[in-house]
């Protein structure tokens, strides 16, 4: 499973990627708020040191004014996956980008069905919003699931880029079931790293280490 780091934070997502932690990058308005950054600026950047998909988001509502966000977005560097809403005029603008040979990001989904729609007209990734379905009692991850099976169901190409992760446990569940892609917060993914068991392990052996005197530098 490919992981994407969720944020338009530049220092966290090159610590990250200096361990090999990130294959491509996804922002929004909010995450471009918070950095308090120009979107062409931070986007370049992020693309500049990022090899992988990097999705930039249209703000437009309207097929037409998205196509134009989207051109425009693309022209900021080659890896470029210009975001687009899952409605009716989104998916009018996946059509049309993509026939363009950009990659589109298709975010915002939140039925299975939405996201047949979306492979139908040809996004490069499909984004489910686990997090969100979570929040007024759905399991996201059924949704994950669905879509997994729709798509190897019928062989779509469409990757499905599981979003909305709030906890290592959400990552643990999206590879299971096989998503391509999980997007998520920096914190999110350091602390997949994290285990009570290792911290209680960890304590035990420097308290007999230190019992020894030694030192190996």
């Amino acid at each position: 499973m490919k992981f994407f780091v969720d944020t338009a934070d530049v220092d966290a997502i090159r610590e990250l990627h200096d361990l090999g932690m990130v294959d491509g990058v996804t922002t929004n308005p909010s995450l471009i708020m918070k950095s308090g950054r120009d979107i062409k600026e931070v986007t370049k950047e992020i693309c500049e040191m990022i090899p992988g998909p990097v999705s930039a988001e249209t703000v437009a509502l309207d097929a037409e004014g998205m196509i134009a966000e989207g051109r425009e977005l693309a022209k900021i560097a080659d890896n470029i996956a210009i975001k687009v809403p899952l409605t009716w005029a989104g998916l009018q603008a996946c059509k049309v980008l993509t026939g363009e040979g950009r990659m589109v990001n298709v975010t915002l989904c939140f039925s299975a069905n939405q996201a047949l729609l979306a492979a139908k007209a040809g996004a490069t990734f499909i984004s489910p919003f686990v997090g969100r379905l979570d929040d007024i009692n759905i399991d996201g991850m059924d949704l994950i699931a669905e879509i997994r099976q729709i798509y190897d169901n019928y062989d779509f190409s469409t990757e499905i880029l599981t979003a909305s992760i709030r906890s290592a446990n959400h990552m643990k569940e999206a590879a299971l079931i096989g998503a391509d892609v999980a997007t998520a917060p920096p914190n999110v993914i350091k602390s997949m790293a994290s285990h009570v068991l290792t911290d209680k392990g960890l304590d035990a052996f420097m308290a007999d280490w230190a019992k020894t005197g030694q030192s190996i530098v």
